[in-house]
């Protein structure tokens, strides 16, 4: 195993790992604390959280066959910015009903939007 595909492996796993902690934390410490409308906030964080998580295991797994990809590299990176501001910025924005945190999330949204379109050139180069 490479070591980039080992450090990104590592970083899906401990994405996979916050995921099913903001998950759990969700569904027991914010459930009647907080809104519904703030529940279904945080939990569209979870879900974007474990699908991204998902992608950059993925991605290092490419890592392995492609060791030297500036642009797989750079596709894990946007997803895991991604990971952190879109969903960091649900979880922040639900537990603390701080609705200016909700400017945050775009640039996460953004960030996912970048990955997903470099994994898409790097798929079209490789053909």
């Amino acid at each position: 195993m490479d070591s980039a595909n080992a450090v990104w492996l590592a970083i899906a796993a401990v994405a996979g790992l916050t995921g099913v902690a903001m998950g759990a934390f969700g569904a027991h410490g914010l459930r009647g604390v907080v809104s519904a409308e703030l529940l279904a906030v945080y939990q569209t964080g979870v879900q974007y959280h474990f699908w991204h998580a998902l992608a950059i295991g993925l991605i290092a797994t490419w890592l392995g066959k492609d060791p030297n990809s500036a642009l797989l590299l750079w596709a894990a990176r946007f997803m895991l910015a991604g990971v952190i501001l879109f969903s960091g910025s649900l979880y922040a924005l639900a537990a603390t009903g701080a609705r200016w945190l909700g400017v945050v999330t775009p640039l996460g949204g953004t960030a996912f939007l970048v990955a997903w379109t470099v994994l898409a050139v790097y798929g079209w180069k490789r053909r």
